[in-house]
């Protein structure tokens, strides 16, 4: 009999689909197609290469609307933010298939000998392991510049969101690309060890929590190969005392509303200077009580249903503890009545005791976790008071001393002045600490994959 995986609509409860498991052979099979295919797509040239990037971004735009309702049944996105999402999937794709070649060109560097030079080549068939989050941004995020640089692609999507894996191997192969390029597994994360350990897997991505990154790089590292972790994070938001306060109010929302609270640069712990702290609370909590929470199919809608069920329970859980720790509850905090949805209200803890779920652990959903403090000092040693490290924002009327903050003063991969964290094709992304290490996007991100080879010639 064969395991089926199911998609559930957490807006209703429904099952939305159900999709058969690959078999063993079925994944053996696919490996070795993607290994094989490896050895023809990494000689084609960057303009070939390039042509068929473009062409996925193309059809992401088209095909816009269709993805976009399957992201709002499959994990409760609203539609406007699954649109958004594919667009952006697109720009990601324009930028690694104009930059790609230049990126990665033949560096000359001086020495004794007569040439000397760093070339840059694919590795091979690389695994990614996605969450269902941004099902569609997370992939092509990965995929662009890891088919620019030659490689091809097996991905394991999160098991809620078979559907958009299928879609997304569907996308390539409309794309022009060869059968193998871009390969999607529908297995379990229970069989992911054993994909990682097989030897037509050459690297692995994985975007999830600081557990699973674990899991993976520890199998990965047995059979010594590359991993990129993009790992969970507590981002900080600090708005000191000279901020623009209905400003910050509105970049603090936004940060904490992005993806239904669902992103692991979201904002979730707030800082707030005491010269404008009830001043900040009172804008932020409006921002977040004209929230409009409804099915994520009607375009009205800015706040759908968390992706499942266990997901909000888990979140309403970590609420409860916080408050049986000292919180206190300023917004929300109130499960719904219907058991079968996954919807959670916006919620804002205020004095959050530091050593409470709410401050130690991630909060995947719309919970805001609020202190104040008295000076700029106290605010960053907060903000670095977490065991993650991946984003962080800073609200400040004095651009010259957040950005020196940032750069010198706070442990995170990524940080914003004035303006919620946002992944940018053309700049970095990723964290330090237990956010995990390598990076994604930018320069750097397109580097992970490729073995750097030194050339010589006497």
């Amino acid at each position: 009999m064969t395991n089926c995986t199911q998609s559930i609509n957490p807006a209703t409860g429904d099952v939305a689909a159900e999709y058969p498991e690959h078999s063993a052979a079925e994944v053996e099979a696919i490996i070795d197609r993607a290994w094989q295919r490896f050895a023809s797509w990494r000689r084609t040239t960057f303009a070939e290469r390039s042509e068929r990037v473009h062409r996925v971004g193309e059809i992401l735009l088209e095909r816009s609307d269709e993805w976009a309702e399957l992201m709002a049944v499959e994990m409760g996105k609203p539609l406007r933010e699954g649109r958004a999402e594919l667009a952006k999937s697109a720009w990601v794709c324009r930028f690694y298939a104009d930059e790609a070649e230049a990126m990665l060109a033949d560096r000359i560097v001086p020495t004794e000998a007569s040439r000397s030079f760093v070339h840059h080549e694919p590795l091979g068939a690389v695994l990614a392991v996605m969450p269902w989050n941004f099902p569609f941004w997370q992939v092509i995020r990965f995929a662009a510049p890891t088919l620019m640089a030659g490689n091809t692609v097996l991905l394991k999507h999160a098991s809620n969101v078979t559907g958009v894996a299928l879609a997304l191997e569907q996308l390539f192969d409309t794309a022009g690309f060869e059968p193998g390029c871009f390969s999607s597994l529908v297995i379990p994360g229970s069989r992911v060890a054993e994909v990682v350990e097989h030897p037509g897997v050459c690297a692995v991505t994985l975007t999830g929590s600081d557990a699973a990154g674990r899991s993976v790089a520890a199998v990965a590292g047995a059979q010594l190969k590359k991993v990129v972790l993009e790992l969970g994070g507590s981002d900080a938001s600090i708005v000191l005392a000279d901020a623009d306060v209905d400003a910050a109010a509105t970049g603090c929302a936004t940060g904490r509303l992005v993806n239904g609270g669902q992103s692991c640069i979201g904002a979730k712990r707030f800082i707030v200077h005491e010269d404008v702290y009830e001043e900040w609370l009172d804008a932020f909590t409006e921002e977040l009580a004209s929230t409009v929470i409804g099915d994520p199919l009607d375009e009205s809608t800015t706040l759908g249903p968390l992706a499942r069920r266990d997901l909000r329970d888990e979140l309403h859980d970590q609420v409860s503890r916080s408050l049986d720790a000292g919180a206190r509850l300023h917004l929300g905090g109130h499960l719904p009545d219907d058991p079968k949805t996954a919807f959670y209200p916006p919620t804002i803890l205020t004095d959050v005791p530091l050593e409470s779920a709410a401050w130690v652990e991630e909060l995947f959903g719309p919970v805001a976790a609020v202190v104040r403090v008295s000076s700029t000092d106290e605010a960053i040693e907060l903000a670095n008071r977490s065991a993650f490290g991946l984003g962080a924002a800073i609200y400040t009327g004095d651009g010259v001393v957040g950005a020196r903050l940032a750069a010198e003063r706070l442990d995170a991969g990524t940080v914003f002045v004035n303006a919620p964290v946002a992944s940018d094709p053309r700049l970095p992304f990723g964290g330090v600490k237990n956010s995990g290490y390598g990076r994604e996007l930018g320069r750097e991100g397109i580097f992970e994959f490729v073995n750097v080879k030194t050339v010589l010639v006497a």
